[in-house]
């Protein structure tokens, strides 16, 4: 784990890159705002959602609906409702993960220790909750359309293919950004609903730390 941004922001930092982010980044990203369009980045959650093996999927439940009415339960003054629980790991579907979701040598970003994330009491240290909202200018770096044919499987996302894909957005990654990187494997998840995780496509090493020097605040991508 590169430790460049340790103690940057102090030792008690515990939101790392998204530092890079202020009131003259925000106001710079919503000066962007051409024609008001809302783009959804969600992947919808339900029986198709991609799971790995090793995490349940999405359990929905209706604790009622217009069938409980059907059979005879109580409606007050005519007054009915509907209402549902749904139970999912929070690493399937679109999330995003906090500073203590990994770790190395039982070290968290900054040096906290790792033995702090706990089952019981959650995390001591860099937990979501420290992450604050995010908002500032996002850049779509879209691999997949540059690609001849479909990403494979394993496929290693370089520095060389990263940059190309910025160069065709007409971009250049800065200190405050929001990444987005389109591997296409979304798409290509759609058709099976129990895809091989280990082997999705994803930046390689340098292409991670050609974003970490351009101060990127957030990476994130459609896998």
């Amino acid at each position: 784990m590169s430790q460049d941004n340790w103690n940057r922001w102090g030792p008690e930092d515990e939101r790392g890159a998204l530092n890079h982010i202020g009131p003259e980044q925000v106001r710079a990203a919503a000066s962007l705002v051409r024609d008001g369009r809302v783009l959804t980045l969600a992947q919808p959650l339900g029986g198709r959602t991609p799971v790995p093996g090793h995490r349940a999927g999405v359990q929905h439940f209706m604790g009622r609906d217009g069938g409980d009415y059907a059979a005879g339960a109580r409606q007050p003054g005519g007054f009915q409702f509907a209402e549902d629980t749904v139970v999912l790991p929070l690493h399937i579907g679109t999330h995003i993960d906090a500073l203590c979701h990994a770790w190395y040598g039982d070290q968290l970003y900054n040096g906290f220790p790792g033995s702090g994330t706990r089952s019981t009491t959650g995390a001591s240290r860099c937990g979501i909750d420290k992450m604050g909202p995010i908002a500032g200018r996002g850049i779509l770096l879209d691999v997949a359309a540059m690609a001849s044919a479909q990403l494979g499987d394993g496929h290693s996302i370089g520095l060389a293919e990263l940059k190309r894909a910025a160069d065709q957005a007409g971009v250049v990654p800065r200190a405050g950004d929001i990444v987005l990187i389109r591997t296409g494997l979304a798409e290509h998840q759609g058709t099976q609903p129990h895809p091989s995780f280990d082997q999705e496509p994803g930046i390689d090493l340098e292409a991670g730390l050609w974003l970490a020097e351009a101060g990127v605040s957030v990476v994130g991508a459609d896998n």
